[in-house]
C-alpha cells in the first residue's frame, strides 16, 4: 500500500525506502521504475570542459534526487568519432582533452551500476571478452563459455591483462611468473585473461 501510494504520486520505485524483506518481494514484480538509471545529458561540442549549463544542472538535480548518476556526452562528437580510424580517434580525443569517448565512459559506468565485469579468453584466431557478474567464481565464469567447461573444470590459468600487455606475450609473462594457477574458489577479476583447463 505504501509503495502503491508512492507510485501513484508519480515517484519511481527506486526512490522508495524499503526493508530487505520488502525489497525481496518487490524485486519479483520487475517494476520498470525500480531499475537503476544513468542520465546522459547531451551537450554541444563547444560545452566540453566548460561549467555545466542550466540544462545539465537541471538533469543533475533530478538524478541526485533519485541517487542516480549523470554523464555529459556530445552526440555530435560521438558521431564524428564513430567514423574515425582508431589512430585518428585517439588523436582527436587527446586534442579535446578527453581520455575516452563519451560512449566508452557510459559503457563503463553501466557495467559498474549493474555490477558487471569482463574477463578475456585468447586463442590462435581470436581474443574475446565475456561479461559476468562481479564476484563470479572461476567454474561459473567458465560456464559462460560452455557448460561442459564448467562441469569439467580443473583449474584456471590467469594473468592480468596489463601484465600480459607489459610483457608482450603470454609466454613472456609466464617466464616472469605472472601466469598463476587458480582453483574452484577463485573469484575472477575484471580484466583477467583466463585459460580454463577442464576434463572433456
Amino acid at each position: 500500500e505504501r509503495l502503491k501510494a508512492h507510485l501513484e504520486a508519480g515517484k519511481p520505485a527506486r526512490t522508495f525506502a524499503m526493508t530487505d524483506e520488502e525489497r525481496e518481494i518487490v524485486s519479483g514484480w520487475f517494476l520498470l521504475t525500480d531499475k537503476p538509471v544513468i542520465y546522459a545529458a547531451n551537450i554541444a561540442d563547444s560545452e566540453i570542459g566548460q561549467p555545466d549549463s542550466a540544462h545539465v544542472k537541471a538533469v543533475r538535480e533530478i538524478a541526485q534526487a533519485e541517487g542516480s548518476q549523470v554523464f555529459t556526452i556530445s552526440a555530435q562528437i560521438e558521431e564524428e568519432i564513430a567514423q574515425m580510424e582508431p589512430e585518428e580517434k585517439d588523436a582527436f580525443l587527446t586534442e579535446l582533452g578527453l581520455g575516452q569517448s563519451g560512449l566508452d565512459r557510459l559503457i563503463a559506468a553501466c557495467y559498474t551500476l549493474l555490477g558487471l565485469i569482463s574477463f578475456l579468453t585468447s586463442g590462435e584466431d581470436e581474443c574475446r571478452a565475456w561479461t559476468i557478474t562481479n564476484g563470479t567464481k572461476a567454474p561459473q565464469a567458465a560456464g559462460k563459455i560452455h557448460s561442459d567447461i564448467e562441469r569439467g573444470f580443473i583449474r584456471a590459468e590467469v594473468i592480468a591483462y596489463e601484465d600480459m600487455i607489459a610483457c608482450g606475450s603470454v609466454n613472456a609473462a609466464k617466464e616472469k611468473g605472472l601466469l598463476r594457477s587458480e582453483g574452484k574458489e577463485y573469484v575472477v577479476q575484471d580484466g583477467d585473461m583466463v585459460y580454463f583447463r577442464f576434463n572433456v
